[in-house]
């Protein structure tokens, strides 16, 4: 466990470690965790030195970052993937960690996990359904999930490789090498905290740098704490994507349970999925 981008205090991570634990795991805790510089989980350097020696770990099988927040475009260009191509491992996590399952994938096709991290095992609930996906990804259990149709869902199917992950980041990563190839797959987004102006901006971002064009399909997760301003926007988040994409051919699937919400689901980016938007529309992995 590792947190390569904000700060998260020691005692918030204990009952994920108890989960893990408690399923066999063994954990070894990187010294950002519960390290404190300002914001993040210690400086530049500190943050990178933890995230590469865990990523040259041949004895490490699974990385999960304690949190996102912000701070891993500040050192992925310094980061080593030389070892990790050649040993990949699963990466866990998402907001801020958008960072790296973009880079990732877009510069060694390597399949990563988009899913809950340390603060979700917090939940009392026992059984804790909020992090049951996230074990069934890493252990290879069949991921298919379904939802009843959403009023601004574009019916059809797609069968292609899913990408995706937080929309701030997807968005500040364009024109950088870090960002998606999103042309034939399947581009997953969600967001929490911005204004609804924020929203149709990046939307508008994607579009004008094809990021939107030649989808397979889109994948909209949970838009959290949207914000608005004294004059309003005059429409909603899901609102905002509809008529962004309303001139393209492809499904568009709004509501799926993941992202800054209790039911963070998880999934497995660079995988090839079925896609079907219908009256029940459903999500399968291959």
């Amino acid at each position: 466990m590792v947190c390569p981008s904000g700060y998260m205090p020691l005692e918030n991570v204990q009952n994920c470690i108890k989960a893990f634990e408690a399923r066999g795991y063994k954990i070894r805790i990187g010294k950002t965790v519960g390290n404190q510089f300002n914001y993040f989980a210690g400086t530049d350097e500190e943050r990178l030195t933890d995230l590469q020696q865990m990523l040259d770990d041949d004895s490490i099988d699974a990385i999960l970052c304690g949190r996102g927040g912000y701070g891993l475009s500040r050192i992925i260009d310094s980061i080593d993937f030389t070892k990790f191509n050649h040993h990949p491992k699963w990466l866990i996590g998402f907001s801020d960690i958008t960072v790296l399952h973009a880079h990732i994938n877009t510069s060694y096709g390597i399949a990563t996990i988009h899913a809950p991290m340390a603060a979700a095992f917090n939940a009392t609930l026992n059984p804790n359904p909020y992090t049951h996906s996230l074990f069934s990804a890493i252990e290879g259990s069949p991921l298919s999930y379904s939802t009843a149709a959403h009023p601004l869902n574009k019916q059809g199917k797609a069968i292609a490789e899913l990408i995706g992950g937080n929309l701030t980041i997807i968005a500040h990563l364009v024109g950088s090498k870090s960002a998606y190839h999103t042309k034939g797959k399947i581009l997953f987004i969600e967001d929490i905290d911005e204004y609804l102006y924020h929203i149709d901006r990046m939307m508008i971002s994607l579009k004008r740098s094809g990021k939107l064009t030649g989808l397979a399909g889109l994948l909209v997760g949970d838009m959290t704490d949207m914000k608005d301003n004294e004059v309003k926007f005059g429409m909603d988040a899901y609102s905002i994507i509809a008529d962004a994409v309303k001139d393209y051919n492809y499904p568009v699937w709004f509501g799926f349970p993941a992202g800054h919400s209790a039911l963070n689901n998880a999934l497995i980016l660079g995988r090839k999925v079925s896609m079907q938007v219908s009256k029940i529309s459903s999500l399968n992995f291959f």
